[in-house]
């Protein structure tokens, strides 16, 4: 009969649930998680870049979702943050919220997926807390990064006149959260198993731009990353910046898959505009400096596309494939919007906080 203890135990002792993130901390400020805070010594010349962006049940993620993937998504969500800020993370903080106490499985699994992720991400666990509340499981990661002094990239920076690029894809995240709650749409929308299994693993695995981080330093004006939809990040970038901007549609870039689904579906265009979940960065580049930008890019393996440009005035401004301007009925995942329903248990795709 093994001595080891069952994945279905419940923990009900919270230095149980403790133990089981020991492993993840390492650094020699966390002192193993036994002490009830966390040294951090920043390197010489730097600055330290500090970010939150809790994740909870039922919003950012399914509440059959594979622990394992909450706990990559729970850091990967913040580090793209830092990353937008051309930081590069090197630790992290965590506190954690169950409702009823969690059972043994489910957090193994979960800081495996944490594991996974800090090794990718290169930080490590620093300390944090657990409870129990009323309410859906929640994770809130404070991630820590570092920038060379003076060097971080800023939202409300962007100048008229800029060209505005994105990483990666767009809409793949919010089209996978689609066939998370319905496997169905896969064939409705004409995608190989390969392609289904693509845009799932751009829900569940989120990946941050870290390569990006140096390119956006030298060249960009202002950079965020995309969790909200790039109708409202954008959006936000422009308010900051007193400008305004305009993108063309058909400049948009698609994986394979999404392209897919928006030719068998034209309603998805709005999973690629408004919805969120993407983690890309979009970032307004100086005309002068878009050659080198495009060929630091290139060099750190980041696909880039240019989708429009910063303008004189305010608002965002989407031309369709006819030239004509785009009316859009929402812009993007708003947390307080009252009776929206764009959470994981609906259509419009859920995305995490600012």
């Amino acid at each position: 009969m093994s001595d080891q203890p069952e994945p279905d135990e419940v923990l009900e002792d919270e230095e149980a649930v403790v133990r089981l993130f020991e492993p993840l901390a390492r650094a020699a400020g966390a002192f193993a998680l036994k002490d009830d805070c966390a040294i951090l010594q920043p390197r010489s010349g730097t600055d330290l870049v500090l970010k939150t962006d809790p994740i909870a049940e039922g919003v950012h993620f399914l509440p059959d979702a594979a622990p394992a993937d909450v706990g990559w998504k729970a850091l990967a969500v913040n580090v793209s943050d830092l990353a937008a800020k051309g930081a590069m993370p090197s630790a992290y903080l965590l506190a954690l919220s169950f409702p009823s106490a969690p059972r043994r499985g489910w957090v193994l699994a979960f800081a495996e997926g944490l594991r996974q992720a800090q090794e990718a991400f290169g930080c490590q666990l620093l300390g944090g807390d657990t409870d129990r509340r009323p309410g859906p499981i929640t994770v809130a990661i404070t991630a820590i990064g570092s920038v060379p002094r003076g060097r971080m990239v800023r939202r409300a920076t962007a100048r008229v006149g800029d060209s505005l690029f994105v990483s990666g894809t767009l809409g793949d995240a919010a089209l996978g959260l689609q066939l998370a709650k319905d496997a169905t749409r896969a064939a409705a929308w004409g995608l190989s198993p390969a392609m289904a299994r693509h845009l799932c693993a751009r829900y569940h695995r989120p990946q941050p731009r870290l390569a990006l981080a140096g390119a956006l330093r030298a060249h960009a004006s202002a950079a965020m990353d995309l969790s909200d939809g790039l109708a409202k990040d954008l959006g936000r970038m422009c308010k900051a910046s007193g400008c305004g901007a305009r993108v063309q549609l058909a400049d948009l870039p698609l994986s394979g898959a999404a392209q897919n689904a928006v030719d068998a579906d034209a309603r998805q265009y709005k999973s690629v505009l408004a919805a969120g979940d993407d983690y890309e960065i979009l970032a307004s580049i100086p005309p002068a400096k878009e050659a080198a930008f495009r060929a630091a890019a290139a060099a750190a393996g980041v696909a880039i596309a240019l989708i429009g440009h910063t303008t004189v005035g305010s608002g965002v401004a989407f031309t369709g494939f006819d030239g004509e301007t785009l009316e859009l009925t929402g812009t993007g995942w708003d947390h307080f919007a009252a009776g929206r329903g764009d959470g994981p248990g609906s259509d419009g795709g859920g995305t995490s906080a600012v």
